[in-house]
């Protein structure tokens, strides 16, 4: 939690790691949080209980699942300052920046005046650049989570992706294929960024620095093997990354 004056809820996912938090998606939100330096409190979810957390609170959908039902998902915040409840990393980021302009010591911003059609050009682009990571990321994660949430999540990942995450993990001759198709994908990232130094606009950090680093902790922390390998990729640009937001990684 993060000093300040706000008074906001923070819904995660929780874990059998040291710190709890895993998720890519509710990092990108913790780092944001962190960041602004606004107050916050976790409440942890488990995966089967975000749907009724969501529709409980009037959080709007973020998707859709395969059979066409709405999909609920976490990050969740809900601000009991204004009684905003907003889901999607994306929206809270926006919805943060329009509700505490001058957050912080600095007033800083997640995404500076000027860059919002940026921002969500980054995003559209650079997911599909790490869809290869989720074969890796999504059977690793599995063997972290709580057991309430293990069936949930398994079931759920099977109807999304179409495979069962037993068999999802590249194997044999194709394990080095796709594991240089998440290189590949993170070196076009590092191509956008390279002009600006460790963050994409400069000398300070924006929101998309923290999309990056949302998935860059998912692979440190549910497939630490993997990370040894990744932290010498470009230059080191990714354990650098993760080390330059330390002050903001706070669970």
């Amino acid at each position: 939690m993060s000093a300040g004056g706000t008074n906001i809820i923070f819904y995660d996912i929780p874990s059998t790691l040291p710190q709890n938090a895993w998720s890519p998606n509710t990092w990108k939100t913790r780092y944001a949080l962190n960041y602004m330096g606004l107050a916050y409190k976790t409440v942890w979810v488990e995966h089967h209980q975000v749907e009724a957390l969501s529709k409980g609170l009037g959080a709007a959908p973020t998707g859709t699942r395969p059979n066409g039902s709405p999909l609920y998902t976490l990050p969740l915040i809900h601000d009991l300052s204004t009684g905003a409840v907003v889901a999607d990393s994306s929206k809270i980021a926006l919805y943060l920046d329009a509700t505490y302009p001058n957050a912080g010591a600095s007033g800083r911003r997640l995404i500076p005046p000027g860059s919002r059609a940026l921002h969500l050009a980054f995003e559209a682009a650079a997911h599909p650049l790490l869809a290869p990571l989720y074969q890796y990321g999504l059977p690793a994660t599995v063997a972290h989570l709580r057991p309430a949430s293990t069936a949930y999540f398994e079931r759920t990942r099977a109807e999304k992706w179409g495979v069962a995450l037993a068999d999802m993990a590249p194997r044999g001759a194709a394990d080095a294929v796709e594991w240089q198709r998440v290189k590949d994908g993170f070196g076009t990232l590092d191509a956008w960024i390279q002009e600006g130094g460790v963050y994409l606009m400069g000398e300070t950090p924006c929101y998309a620095d923290l999309w990056i680093a949302g998935f860059v902790q998912w692979i440190k922390l549910v497939l630490p093997e993997r990370w040894e390998d990744m932290k010498l990729w470009h230059g080191g640009r990714w354990a650098t990354l993760l080390a330059s937001l330390e002050p903001y990684a706070t669970v």
